[in-house]
């Protein structure tokens, strides 16, 4: 948590947009990623063989699909955190 800090009587309203913005990451996030849990819950009842028929295959195809999914958000991520460091060539 971001202290907020006077400046000449003046709130610091960056560390407030900062905080503000760390909060709707925190409630957004949480929630998306509980969603995702619930959902691949779902997708696991599917595995019961007496209701559904596939193949390994099937599975194989599934999973790397949400592979593929699951890296590519992770990319946008490490894109993000890397790119205030990476900021191109400079003396």
């Amino acid at each position: 948590m971001k202290k907020v800090y006077l400046c000449s009587g003046k709130i610091n309203v960056f560390s407030m947009m900062n905080n503000n913005k760390r909060a709707r990451f925190e409630r957004v996030a949480s929630t998306r990623v509980q969603k995702i849990i619930n959902l691949l819950n779902l997708l696991g009842n599917c595995s019961n063989k007496n209701n559904y028929e596939f193949s390994e295959k099937d599975v194989e195809l599934m999973f790397s699909e949400i592979n593929r999914a699951l890296r590519e958000s992770k990319n946008r991520y490490d894109f993000a955190l890397n790119k205030k460091e990476n900021k191109g060539f400079k003396f």
